[in-house]
This record gives C-alpha cells, sequence and structure tokens, in this order.
C-alpha cells in the first residue's frame, strides 16, 4: 500500500503562485505514474495533471501554462507548481499513484487532500 500525503495549500489572491508537495511511503516510487487532481465545492473531481515514470507530463487545457508538475526520484515526491492562479482554482487538491505498467488514469492511491483557496 502507497501512502501519499500531500502540502502546501492555503490561501493566496489572485495572480499569485503556490507549490504543492506530496511524499509518497513506498521504496518502489520511481515505478509509479503520478498525478494531481482537484475538486470544486459542487463540482466532480478533475484531472490536473499527470507525469509517467520516466518524466512525461500531461496537462488539462485549464491550466496548461500555468501549473507544471515534476517529480523527485530522490525524495520519493511529486510537485505540483502553480502559478498565475485565479479564483476558478480554488478546490481542494489531492495526488494520485498508479503502478506504470496499468493502463489507464492515475487513480490507485490517493493522498488526503489539501486545501488551496484563490481569493483577494
Amino acid at each position: 500500500q502507497v501512502q501519499l500525503v500531500e502540502s502546501g495549500g492555503g490561501l493566496v489572491q489572485p495572480g499569485g503562485s503556490l507549490r504543492l508537495s506530496c511524499a509518497a511511503s513506498t521504496t518502489f516510487f520511481t515505478r509509479y505514474k503520478l498525478g494531481w487532481y482537484r475538486q470544486a465545492p459542487g463540482k466532480q473531481r478533475e484531472l490536473v495533471a499527470t507525469i509517467t515514470s520516466a518524466g512525461s507530463t500531461d496537462y488539462a487545457d485549464s491550466v496548461k501554462g500555468r501549473f507544471f508538475i515534476s517529480r523527485d526520484n530522490a525524495k520519493n515526491t511529486v510537485y505540483l507548481q502553480m502559478n498565475s492562479l485565479e479564483p476558478e482554482d480554488t478546490a481542494v487538491y489531492y495526488c494520485a499513484a498508479s503502478p506504470s505498467w496499468r493502463p489507464g488514469v492515475v487513480n490507485d492511491h490517493w493522498g488526503q487532500g489539501t486545501q488551496v483557496t484563490v481569493s483577494s
């Protein structure tokens, strides 16, 4: 079982930046693909960004050019750098992990979530 712990959420003004971190408790971190999701009040959870074990990335159209996902395999950590934040980015952000060999979306293991609020 992989445990994921997010951190770095908070309150930020529109146009500001935040970096989320997600630490994974596994010695096989490099064998996982990772992702960040978010869920705003009254809305379905949506995929924000993914990164493969090889470092290839993909983003939702709504965050392309503003959000950047990265991983540090030495620290068993995945990051989400969020720039030019908008009120519409307000949500609980979750990290997720799945074995790289498993096809489909990243959704086998989940963190507890971290709140991001964008407001003036």
